[in-house]
């Protein structure tokens, strides 16, 4: 009777979700330690691999399941889904959405027609109140049809978090850390204390050149300081893989961020034009890791005029 009771209740969890399009990328969970887990996405654009280019997490407790972002189609979600399906039948009780980027939130959908509850930074509405969120979705609607679609739609969250929060789930205590603006208009981490395992969202990209945009780079330098100082065993970045060792895994985007803000404070500060500027940098350090070449100038060019702002 119990198994029975298991299938259907697997049944119905998933049944939900059923319309979506099966995406052809191997969606896998792999576990960290205790009953922390991670979705490892792939290393590409936006669009490449059918958007499955960043990171997502769940942690497993006695009363229901936390997870950590939704990936970026509501496909991707469903077969992440499936994923936790394997681990547990337990309720998903709540997701916390590390920042509002498209990469990141298409998926919240799935987890919503749950009964999740979506917890999201403060400067989220600011992104959703923005022009920007739905003419990116109408953009993602054409460039990762059929996985983005008509009936994929933005989520609102339920709750907003403004301040270091702690709260538990069962036999499990977690701490969300609000960064504030940071790489987006919101961005916060969470640590699962009983797994000793920390969850970063786009603070940290490993393994590949993060992307800057319109990021308070500044902020984000001291902010990555604060990271490195939080006690943790493993750690999941949220782009590149995860680790147990976590300031190795910080390494490049720590070292990257702070190389732009030397280089080119200098370059704004004394009114080089920034071609000139650009080209007389030395590259070299960072130039052979992936996606230098596609985001390197685009990111330079973003900081300078975020100095040049700030510097006049």
């Amino acid at each position: 009777m119990k198994k029975i009771l298991l299938i259907l209740s697997l049944f119905v969890s998933i049944s939900s979700a059923s319309n979506y399009k099966k995406v052809s990328v191997e969606v896998i969970a792999e576990n960290l330690n205790g009953s922390a887990y991670y979705i490892p996405g792939l290393s590409g654009s936006a669009t490449e691999y059918e958007g499955f280019i960043s990171n997502a997490g769940f942690v497993v407790t006695s009363e229901g399941v936390v997870v950590f972002d939704a990936l970026g189609t509501p496909s991707l979600a469903k077969a992440m889904l499936g994923e936790i399906r394997k681990v547990t039948n337990k309720p998903i009780k709540l997701v916390i959405v590390s920042h509002y980027h498209a990469d990141h939130i298409y998926g919240l959908q799935v987890f919503k027609e749950q009964g999740a509850q979506i917890w999201a930074p403060k400067g989220t509405w600011d992104y959703l109140d923005s022009e920007t969120a739905p003419t990116l979705l109408e953009s993602r609607r054409i460039s990762l049809y059929p996985w983005v679609n008509s009936k994929t739609y933005l989520v609102e969250p339920d709750r907003i978090i403004d301040q270091d929060t702690e709260f538990s789930l069962g036999e499990h205590q977690f701490l969300l850390t609000y960064f504030g603006k940071v790489h987006s208009e919101g961005d916060m981490s969470l640590l699962s204390l009983n797994d000793q395992t920390l969850y970063s969202g786009d603070i940290i990209f490993e393994g590949r050149i993060p992307f800057v945009g319109d990021a308070d780079i500044i902020k984000w330098s001291k902010t990555l300081d604060r990271v490195r100082n939080i006690e943790m065993e493993y750690f999941v970045p949220g782009h590149g893989m995860a680790s147990d060792q976590p300031q190795e895994t910080m390494d490049l985007t720590y070292r990257y961020l702070n190389f732009l803000l030397k280089q080119l404070t200098v370059a704004a500060d004394e009114m080089i034009p920034f071609d000139e500027a650009y080209q007389a940098i030395d590259w070299s350090e960072f130039e052979d890791e992936p996606a230098f070449d596609a985001a390197n100038r685009q990111n330079a060019y973003a900081v300078y005029l975020y100095l040049e702002r700030i510097l006049d």
